[in-house]
This record gives C-alpha cells, sequence and structure tokens, in this order.
C-alpha cells in the first residue's frame, strides 16, 4: 500500500501538493519558532510541544522535557496521528548543566520520540535538530550505549564516573542523539525515516551560551566563514528532510553549517588547531 506522504508516480508531476500534520518540539523560539514558521507557510498543521507558549496561531501543547510527567502528558494530549516529528528542544551547556544537559537533550529526546512514533504515519519522519559538535560520535558508540541506558537518577553518578563537564555533556548528548536515529533506522525502515541535522553557530538566544563553552573555536569557525548561520536557513533543511521529497533521505545526519566544518578540517591540515 503506498502511503499519502510518498507516491511515486505522483511525486515528480505534483511534490508540493500535499499538506501535513506535524509536530515540534521546542517550537517556542530560535530554530524551532523559524521551523514552525517554514513548516506554516507551506500550508502544513503544527502542533507545537514547548515549556513556554509560542506565539502564532499553532496548537501548543506544554512540555517540559525535565519532567517525566509532563512528558507522559504531552503524549497523551496529543491526539491523531502525524506526518512527521521535528524534535528541536534542547539546552546548551551552562555552568555546571551536565546533569539538564544530557536529561534534555537525550534521554527525555528520545523517551518523547519513543513514546511519539505509534501517532506517525507510514512514511513520516523524524528529523531532530543535533550539532557540528555531536561530528565524532562514531568514536565513542560504546560510550553512548552507556548513556542511552541510564536514567535520569543515575546520570549525576554516571558523569562522576566518566569525568563529564557541562560542555562535554553538550557533546554526548549530541553525539547520542545522532547515534540514536541511526540506530533507530533499523526498527523502522521501510515505514519511517530518522534525519539529525547538525547546524554550527547560528544566531539564535543561545549563541552566547556556545562562544562561552567552546571558546577560541566557536570565534574561528565564525571568521573563516564570515557570518553566524540563520534559524531560518537551518529551517528550511528541516522543512525539506520532512517532506516527501526527501524521502530517500534516511539514517544520516546532515551538517547545516555553512562551510565552518569544511574551513576547520582544511585549516587544521594547515596547522591552526582552533577549529
Amino acid at each position: 500500500m503506498t502511503s499519502r506522504l510518498h507516491d511515486e508516480e505522483n511525486a515528480i508531476e505534483t511534490p508540493r501538493s500535499y499538506e501535513m500534520r506535524l509536530a515540534l518540539t521546542g517550537g517556542a523560539t530560535g530554530i524551532g519558532a523559524a521551523t514552525a514558521a517554514r513548516l506554516r507557510s507551506q500550508g502544513h498543521e503544527v502542533v507545537i510541544f514547548d515549556i513556554q507558549q509560542p506565539d502564532g496561531d499553532d496548537r501548543w501543547i506544554k512540555l517540559d522535557l525535565m519532567d517525566k510527567g509532563s512528558i507522559e502528558t504531552a503524549l497523551q494530549a496529543a491526539d491523531g496521528s502525524f506526518d512527521g516529528l521535528c524534535s528541536v528542544a534542547g539546552i546548551p551547556p551552562r555552568g555546571d548543566n551536565a546533569v539538564p544537559c544530557l536529561t534534555v537533550n537525550t534521554l527525555a529526546t528520545c523517551a518523547f520520540i519513543e513514546g511519539f512514533i505509534p501517532k506517525l504515519n507510514a512514511g513520516a519522519a523524524v528529523v531532530s535538530v543535533a550539532s557540528r559538535a555531536g561530528m565524532a560520535w562514531q568514536s565513542n558508540i560504546d560510550l553512548l550505549e552507556d548513556l542511552l541506558a541510564q536514567t535520569p537518577d543515575s546520570l549525576a553518578g554516571w558523569c562522576d564516573e566518566n569525568q563529564v563537564d557541562a560542555t562535554r555533556a553538550y557533546i554526548l548528548s549530541k553525539q547520542a542523539v545522532i547515534y540514536w536515529h541511526q540506530r533507530a533506522v533499523t526498527s523502522h525502515i521501510g515505514n519511517l525515516r530518522f534525519v539529525t541535522i547538525s547546524p554550527s553557530a547560528v544566531s539564535t538566544g543561545i549563541l552566547d551560551d556556545f562562544v562561552k563553552a567552546f571558546g577560541p573555536m566557536v570565534a574561528a569557525n565564525l571568521a573563516r566563514v564570515g557570518r553566524s548561520g540563520t534559524p531560518e536557513e537551518v529551517a528550511r533543511v528541516m522543512a525539506f528532510c520532512l517532506s516527501p521529497d526527501a524521502s530517500w533521505i534516511n539514517g544520516v545526519d546532515v551538517v547545516t553549517d555553512g562551510g565552518m566544518g569544511a574551513m576547520a578540517m582544511m585549516a587544521e591540515r594547515n596547522g591552526d588547531k582552533a577549529g
């Protein structure tokens, strides 16, 4: 049976004749708000899950990823079926917030997605924001498996045991999200797609947090490409990956960094270690 999200016969003739019902976490600010606006402009229905109420007319369901009860309540409130889930909610590294960072960005994010999967129609996509900070995930798979097996209550001890501070927690949290999505493909191949988007240095309200956490590396990357990215630039990639036009994009991390990674690689090759 052909899903309404992917009709091979009509895909070329009417590539934008579809309308979708989409769920979006973290849609009140930053990349999430830009993604919601982009999706609305394409005629899609957007249901936003966030701790704060967004501007606009989208339906809002309160979601606090630090609260297991809130996750369960939000999932129960999400009635009907959906054509995609866009997971943007997350927090940056700040002070000593290693445990909240891993809780929100990894454990709660993955728990919410797992709880939401039964609500997704065949052919739907799960598209989540990761980060270029997570680019070395393949070298850490054993540690990431261990992280994904933790609970919010065990994270403090896990961080102590593995000497994880807030900055490293953020890196690991995004590595784990990338790995989790690629692992999920094996259970849902042919039915759902799983994609992560890894931006870098985007001009949102939390950019200063990344400058403080990663220091000269962020400054060097910004200098090399000449500017920061915008939420709207990332939102366009998110919207495409959610769409049926991206039906053959599955189990990958899409780096959305304006060339920062390439510039950093060549700079390191030429002896500059800042990036």
